[in-house]
């Protein structure tokens, strides 16, 4: 695809997801992508995967992301520390995830995320303590959703 570094390549596509450029983030990943939240089921392929992406960014549901760490070996695995941010309606969840994205050929071949559904859980009961209080709700630091793309690269 592009000779762009799988670090930057990765923080790009987060940038895509979160700004709602679903298309453009499919462009980035591989069309045999495996794409796993540990303990949930697995997604195989590009069209599959694009309908949970999809799902994600809808009129009444969205996603954001800060990223805490990024990081690539020689062989194009990237990893990342976030604290991401699932929108549905008013609600918004923020909890830790930890990130392990495969680069093969320019693409993102492999997205497996890790998370504790008890940090999921307190970021439910936070999130809808903030519905009620609104002041209780605390922005994303630093969210991707508002990189410029020509300059993820250089965060």
């Amino acid at each position: 695809m592009t000779s762009q570094k799988p670090t930057d390549l990765v923080h790009a596509f987060f940038a895509d997801l979160a700004q709602g450029r679903v298309d453009a983030a499919l462009e980035r990943v591989d069309d045999d992508i495996v794409y796993t939240n540990v303990s949930l089921p697995t997604v195989r392929g590009k069209r599959r995967f694009a309908k949970v992406m999809y799902g994600l960014n809808g009129d009444r549901v969205g996603f954001d992301a800060r990223i805490l760490a990024i990081a690539a070996d020689e062989d194009g695995v990237v990893l990342t520390e976030r604290i991401d941010e699932l929108r549905i309606g008013p609600l918004r969840m923020q909890f830790w995830v930890c990130g392990r994205n495969e680069v093969r050929e320019g693409r993102i071949a492999v997205w497996r995320d890790y998370f504790d559904f008890w940090n999921c859980t307190r970021a439910f009961v936070r999130g809808v303590a903030a519905v009620i209080v609104p002041s209780l709700h605390r922005p994303l630091a630093d969210p991707v959703s508002e990189y410029a793309i020509d300059a993820v690269g250089s965060r």
